[in-house]
C-alpha cells in the first residue's frame, strides 16, 4: 500500500516513520515549508520531533495535490483543522486513517462525521491509543486500536502499518475509538490540574476512575460499545494521558492547577492541546445526549478562569450516589 501523511507534526511524522519501516516510501504533507525541507534534505523534524532521525523513504511536500492516486491516507491534522485540510485534499475513494483525536467546535461533529461529508466516496477507518509521537518516532514499544468497518481494508490497513515495535488490533466499532480519544484529552487536562494544585496521587486516580465512568455513559449514548471504551483507545490512552507532562493536555491543566490564564496557556501555536477545544463541546454534546459529565464540566469551569479551589471543593461537595451511576 502507499501511504500518505496529512500532518507535519509530531504524531504525523512518528506515523511517517511507522509507516516507512522497511524502506518504504511515505509521502507527507506539511504545512509548515521549513519542516517540509528540513525532512527532504536532513531526515529531521526540528520544529516537532528534534534530534529523531527520520527514515530516508520519507518526502515530504506543501502541495496537498500530491495527495492523490495513493492507497491509503493518515489523517493527522488537529480536529478543528480536519475539514479545511481535506477540503483542499484530493481524496475521492482513498481510504483516510483518521489519527486526530476531537470533535468539532460549532457542528458537535466526530472526525469521522466531518471526513465523511468533506468526501463521502472514501472509506474511513481510525487509528488510537496510548501513543506519545517521541516514543512512537524513536521505535519504543507501542500498541493501538485500528477501527474499521470494513474487514478486508481494515486487515490491510493492520498488515501494512504494523512494525516490530508498532502493534495494531483490530476493533469494527469506529464510534468507540473515536469518542475514546477524545473524552481523554478532556480528562487529561483534569488530571493535569490535580498535579498542579498538589493534590495528591489519590485524587488523580479517583478523577481517572470517575472520568472512566463518564467516557462509558457518553459513549454508550452515542454507540459506542463498551469493551472498545475498556481497550487502547479509551482506558488506555486515558491512563497515558493523565499522569505525564509530555501530554499536551495534561500539561495544560498543570498550569490551570498552578493558577495561571487559560489564554496564556494556549498561545504556543507549535502545540495543539485538543482538550481545551474539546470540552465546551463535549459538554454540550452530553447535554444534549442526557449524560451527567460532572468532569467535564469541571473541567470547562477551569478553562472559563474559575479557581481550581473552588471547582474542585464544588465536585466533592455533589450529591453522594451509587457508584454505578
Amino acid at each position: 500500500m502507499r501511504i500518505g501523511v496529512l500532518g507535519g507534526g509530531a504524531w504525523g511524522t512518528a506515523l511517517a516513520q511507522v509507516a516507512a519501516h522497511g524502506g518504504r516510501e511515505v509521502l507527507l504533507w506539511a504545512r509548515e515549508p521549513e519542516v517540509v525541507e528540513a525532512i527532504n534534505r536532513d531526515h529531521l523534524n526540528p520544529l516537532f520531533l528534534n534530534d529523531i532521525p527520520l527514515s530516508t523513504s520519507i518526502v515530504a511536500t506543501t502541495d496537498p495535490g500530491r495527495m492523490r492516486d495513493l492507497d491509503a491516507l493518515l489523517v493527522v491534522v488537529p480536529a478543528q483543522h480536519v475539514a479545511a485540510i481535506l477540503s483542499a485534499t484530493p481524496v475521492g475513494t482513498t481510504p483516510l486513517v483518521l489519527c486526530a483525536k476531537g470533535i468539532e467546535a460549532g457542528t458537535r461533529r466526530l472526525v469521522g462525521e466531518v471526513a465523511r461529508t468533506a468526501h463521502p466516496a472514501a472509506p474511513i477507518a481510525v487509528l488510537s491509543g496510548p501513543t506519545f509521537a517521541h516514543e512512537v518516532a524513536r521505535g519504543l514499544p507501542t500498541a493501538v486500536t485500528l477501527a474499521c468497518e470494513d474487514d478486508d481494508l481494515r486487515g490491510a490497513l493492520m498488515e501494512r502499518l504494523a512494525a516490530p515495535h508498532f502493534r495494531p488490533y483490530a476493533s469494527s466499532d469506529v464510534t468507540g475509538a473515536e469518542i475514546g480519544g477524545a473524552v481523554k484529552n478532556v480528562l487529561a487536562i483534569g488530571c493535569g490540574v490535580v498535579e498542579g494544585a498538589g493534590l495528591g496521587q489519590n485524587a488523580r486516580a479517583a478523577l481517572i476512575a470517575r472520568g472512566f465512568a463518564e467516557m462509558t455513559r457518553f459513549g454508550l449514548a452515542r454507540g459506542a460499545r463498551a469493551e472498545t471504551l475498556a481497550g487502547l483507545s479509551g482506558l488506555g490512552d486515558l491512563v497515558l494521558t493523565c499522569s505525564s507532562t509530555s501530554s499536551r493536555n495534561f500539561s495544560l491543566g498543570v498550569g490551570l492547577g498552578r493558577g495561571e490564564i487559560a489564554a496564556t496557556l494556549l498561545a504556543d501555536r507549535r502545540t495543539v492541546a485538543e482538550g481545551a477545544f474539546t470540552a465546551p463541546v463535549l459538554r454540550q454534546a452530553a447535554a444534549d445526549a442526557g449524560v451527567d459529565m460532572p468532569v467535564t464540566e469541571a473541567v470547562c469551569r477551569l478553562l472559563e478562569g474559575a479557581p481550581a479551589a473552588q471547582v474542585v471543593g464544588d465536585l466533592l461537595a455533589r450529591p453522594l450516589r451509587d457508584e454505578g451511576r
